[in-house]
């Protein structure tokens, strides 16, 4: 209850992923979207804080985008191309997006604690 209390008071509430497809698409559509507050809904907080970082460094990137780029991204696709579980806690998910085809993503989905959250540490 208190969780979704200061989800509400922070511009919305998200819903936990009921799977690791779920989790990644929600964490891309909403990089996708410069919607970085649910990015971070959907993110692993690993103890070195590295994730947070990673994820930081991605909206500086897109900040700096052209206003035309953001919009472009806001209305792109996300387009699976591979979700291959590594094992019953693991998966790695690769994606694309429309406006940018032929630039391709692979970001590893984990379950901790029976929740399924994005690790970028080994993104490429």
């Amino acid at each position: 209850m208190v969780i979704t209390f200061l989800l509400a008071c922070n511009g919305g509430s998200y819903t936990k992923a009921e799977d690791a497809e779920a989790a990644g698409t929600e964490f891309i559509r909403a990089s996708l979207d410069g919607n970085y507050k649910k990015a971070m809904f959907y993110l692993y907080m690993d103890s070195s804080d590295t994730n947070v970082m990673l994820l930081e460094k991605q909206k500086r990137n897109y900040n700096q985008l052209p206003e035309e780029d953001k919009v472009r991204y806001k209305e792109a696709s996300i387009r699976a191309l591979e979700i291959q579980p590594l094992d019953d806690n693991t998966v790695n998910y690769k994606y694309t997006n429309s406006f940018n085809p032929t630039d391709t993503t692979t970001i590893k989905i984990i379950k901790v604690n029976n929740e399924w959250l994005v690790d970028l540490k080994d993104i490429h």
